[in-house]
């Protein structure tokens, strides 16, 4: 009898049928069993200090004995990439929660025990490859190979023996486009702004429990310390609070997430999503849809506020991005759309526009922006699509260039828009609070939403 084990589904295959055995999980689905189980990060990095380093040399015995570690298990391809992120500076940078540095963080993943269906030396490479480029991020769905088709399935459809399910079921799977737009946005971002603890958490996930812990400021969700802690219990957010200043969040992809990071672990096709993006995205896909995402499917539950199962709307990516990147960040809505979806106007002129997302950007801060389209095939209601602003130039005409990052272009390096188009476009964009604030006071971004669950709730 083969098996193929899927996390806490262990799939069997015996005389061409399929038995579902459930694990038990390691946390309780239960908000107050969260909580309870939670605890603070160990803080224990080697040389950790107060203030992030950035340096090009490694200093002590400890960062040289991890570094030939890792060395010595890479190939040369890869041993040139281990040296580009030493001269680059960021190796040993430590802008982490527990400021434990990249060199810290991949030796844990070479060295510790991994999730039993990933390899060290693999997820390694990933980590390199997003160090030396992180355009290689991407939600570009990965495809479920023939083996592992009628398990998924299985899991899909509960098992079901109908024909027409079954097949409905491949088809889907056949075509599916991932909705992590937003979420594949923010990894980048964390993964630019923030290195080590982007593999901080990296290193978390990818480990036999499959979750990482984040400490987060009660004001990077809210100036009002209650509504923060009402805002995290809203969300479904698996936390412990610290007082009424701190929170600790705990950071776990859905239990299907696994399946998929396996799969890739030995059949990533050029393009696909890595064993890494796979688990990043899923994680933040449980935060912004109130635990409800599934990796299977690529669907999350719709909810009081939105009607959609796919990706995630403009303020649950904004509660996904304040939590990854503890900041305090105000979703800014530019266009007026109606009812049945159409662009109708503007909330602010162009040149108010560009001017905020070129301030943000001199504060050394990526924007993550959603920008829409009318829909041809869909009477012209407007679709949309989140990518990064990374930086601007100027073209001959003295036009401004927006240099932007698309997790869904299937190019590996920054695209570039031009203001004429751009600025039109955005529909939403994630600014610091004291941009976004400049010329009124917003409201928390969230507080729509959570108005009409409040009316959803009681209905």
């Amino acid at each position: 009898m083969a098996s193929v084990n899927l996390h806490d589904e262990n799939i069997y295959f015996a005389n061409g049928t399929n038995k579902i055995q459930s694990a038990n999980p390691s946390l309780n689905n239960s908000q107050n069993v969260y909580a309870k189980n939670v605890s603070l990060p160990s803080f224990k990095a080697s040389g950790a200090t107060s203030a992030v380093t950035v340096r090009t040399q490694l200093n002590t015995k400890d960062e040289k004995t991890k570094y030939n570690e890792l060395s010595a298990e890479l190939d040369g391809k890869y041993r040139r990439k281990l040296e580009y992120a030493l001269k680059s500076g960021i190796l040993l940078k430590n802008d982490s929660d527990d400021k434990s540095s990249v060199l810290d963080n991949l030796h844990k993943i070479l060295k510790e025990e991994r999730d039993p269906g990933l390899n060290n030396i693999s997820l390694v490479k990933e980590c390199l490859d997003i160090i030396q480029n992180p355009y290689v991020i991407t939600q570009t769905c990965e495809d479920i190979p023939p083996e592992y088709k009628k398990p998924v399935i299985g899991l899909m459809t509960n098992l079901s023996e109908d024909e027409k399910e079954i097949k409905e079921a491949n088809d889907y799977l056949n075509n599916m486009h991932t909705g992590t737009c937003p979420t594949a946005s923010i990894e980048f971002d964390l993964a630019t702004k923030q290195p080590a603890e982007f593999f901080r958490i990296v290193e978390g996930l990818t480990s036999p429990k499959n979750e990482a812990y984040k400490v987060i400021d009660m004001d990077a969700l809210s100036d009002k310390s209650l509504d923060a802690i009402w805002l995290l219990e809203k969300f479904k957010t698996p936390h412990k609070n610290i007082g009424f200043e701190k929170s600790v969040v705990l950071l776990k992809p859905d239990k299907n997430a696994i399946i998929r990071a396996r799969i890739q672990n030995n059949h990533k096709d050029k393009g696909e999503r890595s064993m890494i993006d796979v688990l990043m995205q899923s994680t933040m896909m449980q935060l912004g849809s109130q635990q409800t995402y599934d990796s299977i499917t690529d669907k999350r539950a719709p909810n009081a506020w939105t009607a959609e199962d796919g990706g995630l709307i403009d303020f649950e990516k904004t509660y996904v991005e304040s939590i990854m990147e503890n900041k305090n960040t105000t979703s800014v809505i530019y266009q007026k759309v109606d009812e049945n979806g159409k662009l109708v106007g503007y909330e602010k002129d162009f040149a108010t526009i560009k001017k905020e997302l070129l301030d943000t950007l001199a504060t050394g801060h990526n924007i993550i922006i959603g920008y829409t389209w009318p829909d041809p095939d869909n009477d012209n209601r407007l679709s949309g699509h989140e990518i990064t602003i990374v930086g601007t130039k100027t073209n001959a005409k003295g036009e401004t260039i927006f240099i932007c990052q698309d997790s869904d272009d299937d190019v590996d390096k920054p695209i570039e828009m031009p203001e004429s188009f751009l600025l039109p476009a955005i529909h939403h964009a994630g600014l610091p609070d004291e941009i976004a604030s400049r010329d009124f006071q917003y409201e928390d971004s969230w507080k729509y939403g959570v108005n009409e669950y409040e009316k959803y709730d009681k209905a």
